[in-house]
């Protein structure tokens, strides 16, 4: 069966929702073999940055010289892009049997994102990795990709995001993310609030855990010419250049670099070439993508409050005359505070309605933005309303598409002339 095929039957699966918890996942994973044993993995976990930091981490470890490999959600255009090994994409007539394969073993009541980890294990050990880095879903504990032992826990900054199954506080939430942690592991964290890193720290002490926290035994500052210098607690690194951009991936390159220095701990070493290396060699689409053209459109996957600071203060760093929003939301989320950063950046807004059952639609977005000061209008699809910043758009202005990795995700596919299929999870 081709991987179309294959995929209609695993979005099928979306039917049961989400649904915390490892019980399925393990029980899938057994009928498997256990392929989650044959290689030692990396949890990444927190709310902002995950994605980034982990792509950093992986290319360290390829450029180290280990067959190493990236699991992430959700893709942006295409399904491929979440089992990636050594950079690359798994061939969809590859994933297609090893989704058969796993597909034929999952239990009824099986989620989506509990057979796609399942899956990700599958790949790898059919693949041959030695060191798979794994990005969690939303959670922690609770999340299918704790099924999958891990040997260190990366935790990138955790803000208010999916309480209602995380928690109604930033403790809350911090403890369930940090609930991943492994006794006795190493753990690595980026700056946090106060109350998320004592939920962390009170974990860490009850498991017996080696905590690195950044600001503390490792952080990393921009130069002037924009390459960025890192201080670890042994590595001392200047005038580095991070392959994927934005202001704010000096925290995620930096937590990403900090692990690869404490991977010596359990006996894999990591050169120091191998930490310049992998940081100049990284990628990772949809944060701050710059699409070159008259105008530029730029990508960005900003989608919480917090995400969308960072993404604000990161445009300081473009050059260009009028910013033209091109928006779309979810409806589950707090637009009004996701957009609230960019309101004094901001020259027009083009409102949009994502492909998505849960997209908050364009006229609703539209009057949200103009409440909070950003000149707007609804334009319907995610195309339409990049047609029409086009076509007001002067060649030094900058289109600016952000809201939610979905609303990027289609914009990405239809400027690539793509088909776009958006699936949560």
């Amino acid at each position: 069966m081709s991987l179309a095929g294959s995929l209609e039957k695993l979005y099928a699966r979306r039917r049961f929702g989400i649904r915390p918890g490892v019980d399925r996942v393990r029980l899938l994973l057994d009928r498997l073999g256990n392929p989650e044993l044959s290689f030692r993995s990396i949890h990444v976990v927190g709310t902002n940055g995950k994605g980034s930091t982990a792509a950093f981490l992986s290319a360290i470890l390829g450029a180290a010289g280990f067959r190493s490999s990236l699991f992430t959600s959700p893709h942006l255009v295409d399904f491929t892009e979440r089992f990636r090994v050594n950079g690359l994409d798994i061939p969809p007539e590859r994933l297609a049997v090893f989704l058969d394969a796993v597909l034929a073993q999952a239990p009824a009541d099986c989620t989506f994102f509990e057979i796609v980890t399942a899956l990700a294990a599958f790949c790898f050990a059919e693949e041959r990795v030695e060191l798979a880095v794994m990005e969690a879903g939303m959670g922690g504990g609770c999340d299918a990709t704790a099924a999958i032992p891990g040997m260190m826990t990366v935790i990138t900054p955790i803000a208010m995001d999916h309480g209602e199954y995380l928690g109604d506080t930033l403790a809350a939430i911090a403890a369930e993310k940090a609930g991943i942690i492994e006794p006795g592991t190493a753990v690595v964290a980026a700056n946090q609030p106060p109350e998320a890193l004592a939920a962390i720290r009170s974990r860490c002490g009850r498991g017996g855990n080696l905590l690195r926290c950044a600001g503390q035994e490792f952080r990393a500052a921009w130069n002037s010419d924009g390459t960025l210098d890192y201080q670890g607690v042994r590595a001392r690194l200047a005038r580095l250049t991070p392959g994927i951009p934005g202001r704010y991936q000096a925290e995620n390159a930096a937590l990403a670099l900090a692990a690869a220095e404490q991977l010596d701990a359990v006996g894999i070493v990591v050169p120091e070439e191998a930490l310049t290396t992998g940081i100049s060699l990284a990628r990772w689409p949809g944060r701050m993508e710059l699409l070159a053209g008259q105008p530029p459109i730029l990508l960005d996957g900003a989608h919480n409050p917090a995400g969308a600071a960072a993404l604000a203060d990161a445009l300081s760093a473009c050059h260009y005359r009028r910013l033209l929003l091109v928006a779309g939301v979810m409806a589950d989320k707090d637009a009004r505070a996701i957009f609230a950063p960019l309101a004094g950046k901001t020259h027009k807004a083009y409102a949009v309605t994502p492909a998505m059952d849960r997209a908050l639609d364009a006229a609703t977005l539209s009057a949200i933005l103009l409440d909070i000061g950003i000149a707007a209008m609804p334009c319907g699809s995610v195309a339409d309303g990049i047609a029409t910043a086009r076509q007001e758009a002067g060649a030094d202005d900058l289109i600016l598409v952000c809201g939610s990795l979905f609303t990027v995700g289609e914009a990405k596919a239809g400027i690539a002339g793509k088909h776009f299929e958006g699936i949560r999870g």
